[in-house]
């Protein structure tokens, strides 16, 4: 499905932040991931902030999201299938949250690049790849 506009990038990021926010609520939930509650739960707590950027990036530049049609972007490639974290171990667990982290960062920095015509929105999205980037680092230090 595409996302054609302002609206529907920014509808799609809350998306894939209210989805990881449920992974990492569930998984610093689970016993297979104990030792890493605290990490988890931070992502999750994480996760409503970046909704709440999402969310006023779209109230303070809604008068500009009619005026710039997006093309050639596509959500297929963003969506990702994550099973359960209640039903994966530690090391599927961070397998996953690791494919989680690396699909919001190729998302954000593709839609910061389609929407460049809307410099505010483009940062609020090159801030939460940036954010998610460091997530990924520390998720990548866990399984070394």
């Amino acid at each position: 499905m595409p996302l054609t506009n302002f609206g529907a990038i920014l509808n799609f990021a809350e998306k894939v932040e209210q989805e990881d926010m449920e992974f990492y609520g569930v998984a610093s939930s689970t016993a297979a991931a104990e030792a890493y509650r605290m990490l988890f739960e931070m992502f999750a707590r994480d996760g409503k902030k970046h909704v709440s950027l999402i969310q006023r990036t779209r109230r303070e530049n809604v008068t500009e999201m009619i005026l710039e049609p997006i093309r050639d972007f596509v959500r297929d490639s963003y969506q990702l299938r994550v099973e359960n974290a209640g039903s994966l171990d530690s090391t599927a667990i961070l397998t996953a949250a690791a494919a989680l982290e690396n699909r919001a960062i190729r998302y954000y920095g593709d839609a910061a690049e389609k929407i460049r015509a809307l410099p505010e929105v483009s940062r609020a999205l090159k801030t939460l790849a940036k954010k998610r980037t460091q997530r990924l680092g520390q998720i990548e230090n866990l399984s070394d």
